[in-house]
């Protein structure tokens, strides 16, 4: 059995990716969408996080979650949101999630920042809009309104997220 080691940090933001079960594009509807929206509705009631950023595709989702400065537990977190999905999406084919999810403990604001479009860029980068504004389960639109992006940010790949493998 694999050990995993991961980095608890009290108030930690942290970039996460959860992916389906063999990649099934198991939110490719609005009804599993906003099953996946309660979920975090849901765990944020019971454990508090702020959800600072989010992408959900079809087969997996991205997010920045900060914790609170009293609480480092995102594993029981993700638990919660994972098992509230699954048991309201059935396991009629199966599994609903891959084993795990990947995190990654931001480090600075440029670390932030990398991530943040990383998140708002996915659905680009994957072909399913030409405009990160286009993707309704993103994000993105509420940060463009406050102007934190320019209008036509995210047409073409942003060079420092090139690079960034966090599929």
């Amino acid at each position: 059995m694999s050990d995993y080691r991961r980095v608890y940090h009290y108030g930690g933001l942290y970039f996460f990716t959860a992916v389906t079960a063999n990649r099934r594009p198991l939110f490719s509807n609005a009804q599993s969408i906003e099953i996946l929206r309660m979920a975090f509705r849901y765990v944020m009631q019971r454990r508090p996080f702020q959800l600072e950023a989010i992408v959900i595709l079809p087969d997996h989702l991205h997010c920045l979650l900060l914790l609170p400065e009293t609480d480092s537990d995102y594993s029981n977190r993700w638990k919660m949101l994972k098992g509230y999905v699954s048991r309201r999406l059935g396991n009629k084919n199966g599994p609903i999630w891959q084993p795990r999810f990947w995190e990654h403990l931001i480090r600075d604001d440029h670390d932030r920042r990398r991530h943040m479009d990383y998140i708002h860029f996915n659905p680009v980068k994957h072909g399913l809009v030409d405009d990160p504004a286009s993707w309704p389960a993103s994000s993105f639109r509420r940060y463009l309104e406050r102007g934190i992006y320019p209008t036509g940010w995210g047409r073409s790949e942003p060079a420092q997220i090139a690079a960034m493998n966090c599929e």
